[in-house]
């Protein structure tokens, strides 16, 4: 026990350099080669913007019986079944028709039990009492869905954000509907927040012909605003010919004929089929582009465009506007829409300022330690403070290896980890002294000390992980990054502690062979 071999101390020396190295970072500027990452400071350390969005999974689900109603219609017609009456059915989930005759109601039944689904046993067809077919969706595979499009709302929203440049943004899920959304050092979140509100769901359809915005509506067709003119009502075909999900580039560049903002924008092979089919079909016809319901433009088709390659042109674009729609487009269409329910900015005065408070508590703190276990303890209070220090770099170290991101409760973790380390020390050494106080040798003396001091050091730290762990899982926010903080302190503490601080004293003790213990 109190003998180290060349190995183990070379081992533990290499711990503390190799803590050493990683902490530099944050104070120098590292050359090529050596390691770099630094720990983040949070929105309250920096200052920036929050942002609390909700997904509306109610939008979500209306959308899904849009759709299915788009597709019970096309598959009763493709199989020349007729239908009255067929729509959405909100408070039931459902899509509703009358069959056109009662003796095609077990063709129909069949057909639409073939209907393609997007999730297991999505919806079931089943009769109403009054004889209508009802293809209702079930309750689980609406809350698959809605938890399938929380994520990746997220991941869309996380791509959005890295695209415009903002430095270590935090994006996090928050309850069954929510995404929280910070980000240090940006002071003016409403470009951002623009940018967030978006669906940039793009979609072409075919105008209807014939309809008129002012006449009566048939069905399978909508009546959409211009982007430009919200006045002017576009007739066009409710289902989608092209998906802007096919999509895999845009960009912003300015029109060759007229001069302005467009976006040029490129289909994959799915969609460049599509696109190719459609227009090759449709020549002289009317095809519009839609941006999250509203009508872009709606060009009339000259010829067939085999390439996927396309030009959206408005005559409202600017550099900025054309360059944010084809950041989006880029990024994906949000599955929902997201809306904005609280949003608060913390001004970068405020956080130097708790920067400023935080590292004078957390100087001051070490000082009166420092100074309380060197005038108590003698030397052995002196190695403790080196193990405390040894500590501080160690954490910093790990915290930095990850790329944490440091927040004020965790600069409170910080502090409260030395006075847990210095607990360990202080048992370490009155441990000692109990035994010298019982007449035996000084190495009998510190064998005795460090082995009944271990067994509490290491209960109390065990209890205490357990608890900032789980504390850690079930909290949120500036919660977690307290509880990471002391966990990774924790860690720390029994190494320097039950390794450093004994390696220290078992050295000293080798080369100088006291009569007496300084404690």
């Amino acid at each position: 026990m109190m003998y180290y071999s060349r190995a183990r101390t070379g081992a533990v020396l290499a711990v503390c350099l190799l803590g050493l190295l990683l902490c530099l970072p944050n104070f120098v500027r590292m050359p090529a080669g050596l390691p770099r990452q630094q720990i983040h400071l949070g929105l309250d350390l920096r200052g920036g913007s929050y942002l609390l969005m909700r997904v509306d999974l109610d939008a979500l689900a209306h959308e899904r019986l849009d759709t299915l109603t788009d597709q019970v219609r096309q598959s009763l017609l493709k199989a020349g079944l007729g239908y009255r009456n067929l729509g959405a059915d909100r408070s039931r989930a459902a899509v509703t028709f009358t069959p056109r005759q009662p003796s095609e109601h077990d063709r129909d039944v069949a057909t639409l039990d073939a209907l393609p689904t997007t999730t297991p046993n999505e919806f079931a067809v089943s009769t109403l009492p009054d004889g209508r077919i009802a293809v209702i969706l079930s309750p689980a595979a609406l809350r698959l869905r809605a938890r399938d499009a929380v994520a990746q709302s997220i991941e869309i929203v996380r791509r959005r954000i890295d695209a415009t440049g903002a430095v270590d943004p935090d994006i996090t899920r928050q309850g069954d509907d929510r995404i929280v959304v910070q980000l240090p050092g940006v002071s003016d979140p409403n470009r951002i927040k623009q940018l967030l509100g978006t669906t940039a769901k793009m979609t072409f359809h075919l105008v209807a012909e014939g309809v008129s915005p002012q006449g009566s509506v048939p069905p399978g067709v909508d009546l959409l605003p211009m982007q430009d003119d919200p006045h002017q009502l576009v007739p066009v075909m409710h289902h989608v010919d092209v998906d802007g999900a096919d999509l895999t580039n845009a960009s912003a560049a300015q029109d060759s004929q007229t001069g302005g903002w467009a976006i040029n924008f490129t289909l994959d092979s799915v969609g460049a089929r599509e696109f190719a089919e459609i227009t090759r079909a449709n020549i002289g016809k009317p095809f519009a582009v839609v941006l999250d319901n509203k009508v872009i433009t709606d060009p009339v088709i000259q010829g067939v465009i085999p390439s996927g390659s396309g030009q959206i042109t408005g005559r409202s674009y600017t550099a900025q506007s054309a360059t944010d729609l084809a950041l989006l487009l880029r990024a994906g269409a949000l599955p929902a829409p997201l809306t904005v329910i609280e949003q608060r900015s913390i001004g970068p005065t405020l956080g130097a300022d708790s920067i400023r408070a935080g590292a004078i508590s957390l100087l001051v703190g070490f000082l009166l330690v420092v100074a309380f276990m060197g005038t108590f303890y003698g030397l052995f209070g002196w190695y403790a403070n080196v193990a405390l220090l040894a500590n501080l770099v160690l954490m910093m170290a790990i915290l930095s290896l990850f790329g944490a991101t440091l927040t004020l409760p965790g600069m409170a973790g910080l502090l409260l980890t030395l006075g847990m380390a210095v607990d360990a020390n202080i048992l370490i050494n009155e441990r000692i002294r109990e035994e010298v106080g019982r007449g035996r040798t000084p190495i009998a003396a510190m064998q005795a000390g460090f082995e009944r001091a271990t067994s509490t050091i290491v209960d109390s730290n065990a209890t205490a992980f357990l608890a900032h762990v789980m504390l850690f899982v079930f909290g949120s926010g500036a919660v977690k990054g307290f509880a990471l903080t002391i966990t990774i302190g924790i860690v720390t503490t029994l190494f320097t502690t039950l390794l450093l601080s004994r390696m220290l004293m078992v050295r000293w003790y080798a080369l100088t062979r006291p009569v007496l213990l300084p404690v």
